[in-house]
């Protein structure tokens, strides 16, 4: 799917010691990391998101639990589980999408290439279709 990706993160595992996951901005991720956040204690049965971005860069990662997300441009669609904490989904510009069938130890982790800006966001679906279908129509990708 266009602007979206599962990345392979580094996991170095130790039978007495346990596992361990590292990430650098700009080498295991394709971009500096500006902002990061965690969900987490999500209800049972509430989807979150709703929304993309204009020009935001994300890498989501479920560091415990699983969680379900859907991406969406106005061509393609795609359901991603993310349960390994050495796994993450890569989403770019453009993309909508959503967040669910959290589990109830679940936790998000989302790192991003830029602070958070109000102006980025779409959270109208038919404007963001509008908007998306110019963007890859002109060949726009990040």
């Amino acid at each position: 799917m266009v602007n979206v990706s599962l990345v392979n993160l580094s996991k170095f595992a130790d039978a007495t010691y346990g596992s361990l996951t590292a990430i650098e901005g700009g080498q295991d991720i394709p971009f500096p990391i500006e902002r990061v956040y965690y969900i987490y204690d999500v209800p049972n049965g509430v989807r979150r998101g709703f929304h993309s971005h204009v020009d935001l860069n994300q890498i989501l990662i479920c560091v415990k639990g699983k969680v379900k997300i859907l991406t969406k441009t106005p061509t393609e669609e795609l359901i991603t589980e993310l349960s390994a904490p050495n796994e993450g989904l890569y989403i770019g510009p453009m993309v909508w999408r959503e967040m669910y069938d959290f589990t109830e130890d679940a936790v998000l982790l989302v790192l991003a290439n830029k602070h958070y800006d109000v102006k980025d966001y779409i959270r109208d679906y038919s404007i963001y279709e509008k908007m998306a279908r110019e963007f890859f129509e002109n060949g726009e990708k990040k």
